[in-house]
């Protein structure tokens, strides 16, 4: 192998003897996804991919467009931010997702919400119900203290890094790597304050469907979670699928499920009036 690369002309005739290549993690294009819904059509998918452990991925996501994530072995933990994609200085603000919904556990009909008061997505269908928005993300550091390494490069890549991967391929930089929330891997907080973590590894095959409530940037990291209590650096793969659908009806039951979410959802119809 080192003297085909040593050639140019070899190693350009060896990549292209690679053209066609398929592996288990990777994005399909154009996508193709035979387990839809059934009410959603072939036509309207727009990001197919499966995320590998240590991976991560960013699609820019229309307003109304579905995303699933299915947690493939039980194993994932999807650090995820979100931004305005017309307004990236707007992104996900995790304190008030807690504290303006009263409840610091995500699952179905939850909200996540901007530092504008807008609802960047919000979460049609949950079936992991274990998510954390107290942790954040590992970083290098941590990495390093846990597992000896946790450079980009390295063999333990770190959550933070990663997103700041995602991040900057819409032109952002560590200064807009912000708290994000962790799907798939959760927290509870006992009485006595302690954050006990619920990191698994849980059934394989658990999935969730969030809705875009805005033209969005979404980043997902697939690291172990910083709290995970496990001495070797474990993580699995995770399947993105995102699908075109409409925007969110003034009677969706998502939207008038509390004061406060329906006042996010004015803010966001507001945005759009402009």
């Amino acid at each position: 192998m080192n003297a085909i690369l040593a050639d140019p002309m070899a190693a350009r005739d060896h990549a292209r003897a690679m053209a066609g290549t398929v592996v288990d993690t990777m994005p399909v294009i154009p996508p193709v996804a035979s387990d839809l819904p059934a009410e959603v059509s072939a036509d309207d998918l727009v990001w197919e991919e499966t995320i590998a452990a240590g991976g991560y991925a960013t699609r820019r996501l229309a307003r109304g467009t579905r995303l699933r994530l299915i947690d493939l072995e039980g194993d994932a933990c999807a650090s995820m931010l979100i931004y305005n994609a017309e307004m990236p200085t707007e992104r996900l603000n995790v304190a008030d997702t807690v504290k303006v919904q009263w409840n610091a556990y995500l699952g179905a009909s939850k909200l996540l919400l901007s530092d504008m008061g807008r609802v960047l997505m919000s979460i049609l269908a949950d079936k992991a119900g274990t998510h954390d928005t107290f942790c954040g993300t590992s970083n290098a550091a941590t990495n390093q203290a846990k597992y000896g390494e946790g450079r980009n490069s390295g063999a333990y890549p770190n959550g933070r890094d990663r997103l700041l991967l995602g991040s900057a391929k819409h032109g952002l930089q560590r200064r807009d790597v912000h708290p994000c929330v962790n799907l798939f891997k959760g927290t509870k907080i006992e009485a006595d304050g302690t954050i006990t973590p619920l990191v698994g590894p849980f059934e394989a095959g658990r999935s969730m469907i969030l809705r875009a409530e805005m033209d969005v940037i979404a980043v997902i990291a697939n690291c172990p979670h910083v709290l995970d209590p496990r001495e070797e650096w474990s993580v699995t793969p995770l399947r993105a699928t995102a699908w075109r659908g409409p925007i969110t009806p003034v009677d969706d039951p998502v939207r008038m499920a509390t004061p406060e979410g329906l006042r996010a959802f004015l803010n966001v119809e507001d945005y759009f009036r402009r």
